[in-house]
């Protein structure tokens, strides 16, 4: 590579860095003086690289968005970071395609790379494993998502193609507050203006989506993630469960989260201290209860089953089996 190709790479590598790069402090990284790296400048646009001059006081030079992707330089740190960023969304779900569009990303990273920096990150590559099975979720539409964030955005209305979790299907209007990644899934959380109620949807089960006319307003102080988590406690599911647990709020929600069971102090006193022991109500609900005697008993803590008298049975069932095979040698 000539030297005067290697600086062009070079003053390319400085813009993509964001900003405004004075003509001086451009001069100044590529040894040369201000005329050069005009004449630099005008070889990155003749390549089609969307270089925009900024008039001015403290005017330059910064990279303007353009019909395609200007070439990419990236340092071995870079280029590790996007990678890995790439594998660890893949596997944990928070891809927008359920093809591969990853992995053809990936390749061609790797492809640009000079072979030194792709052995190294194969090296890293190779050695990596994970304690999590990949994830083998639904993935949302890219249009879909693309679409609801900009109507997050700008607050604009939507109507959207949706299929419930029994299969029905049906478009429905939504003001969208937020889109929020949990548990390898995409959600967005917002209000039916129709009915002027809290909904959350899984973006993997909507077919389409449009914006119309209007804006609306999101309620201050609005946590979308918290809502999103809150509403899965409260989710309409076959059984109701009641409990009281005696611990710390940190003791409970180390094996209840927030996205299972909400929880409230039983007969909260004045000043009272939220990290000291006491009986909290714990509501939750689920399709099933053979997984909650194990959680009781992981938990270690003094609890009451107010309902369902189903859960009492299993858990004196298990309470059984762990005390026979507890006397068994």
């Amino acid at each position: 590579m000539s030297r005067p190709t290697g600086r062009v790479l070079i003053l390319l590598e400085l813009l993509q860095t964001g900003g405004i790069r004075t003509v001086a402090e451009l001069a100044d990284r590529l040894g040369v003086d201000g005329r050069t790296v005009r004449r630099y400048v005008d070889q990155l646009i003749d390549l089609d690289v969307p270089v925009e001059a900024v008039r001015g006081r403290y005017g330059g030079y910064r990279l303007g968005s353009g019909y395609r992707l200007p070439p990419l330089m990236f340092s071995d740190d870079e280029a590790l970071a996007v990678l890995l960023g790439l594998v660890a969304g893949r596997r944990s779900g928070l891809t927008t395609t359920a093809g591969t569009a990853g992995e053809t990303a990936a390749a061609k990273i790797r492809r640009v790379l000079p072979e030194r920096v792709t052995r190294r990150l194969d090296t890293v590559l190779e050695s990596l494993a994970f304690t999590a099975p990949p994830t083998t979720f639904a993935h949302p539409d890219a249009e879909v998502l693309l679409t609801v964030a900009d109507a997050v955005r700008h607050r604009r209305p939507l109507s959207i193609k949706y299929t419930d979790r029994h299969g029905r299907r049906g478009e429905r209007p939504l003001h969208a507050y937020g889109i929020v990644a949990h548990a390898g899934r995409w959600y967005v959380t917002g209000t039916d203006p129709e009915i002027d109620e809290d909904r959350t949807f899984r973006l993997d089960r909507i077919a389409g989506a449009r914006t119309l006319p209007g804006t609306f307003d999101v309620p201050a102080g609005l946590d979308t993630a918290q809502r999103v988590v809150s509403g899965f406690a409260t989710a309409e599911y076959r059984y109701e469960v009641t409990l009281r647990i005696h611990g710390t709020v940190d003791q409970i929600r180390a094996r209840l989260p927030a996205g299972v069971a909400s929880l409230e102090e039983v007969t909260p006193g004045v000043g009272a201290d939220p990290a000291a022991e006491g009986w909290r109500r714990v509501e939750l609900r689920a399709e099933r209860l053979d997984w909650l005697p194990p959680v009781l008993a992981s938990l270690d803590r003094p609890f009451v089953i107010e309902r369902p008298a189903e859960l009492r049975d299993l858990v004196v069932a298990l309470a059984d089996r762990l005390a026979s095979n507890a006397r068994q040698t």
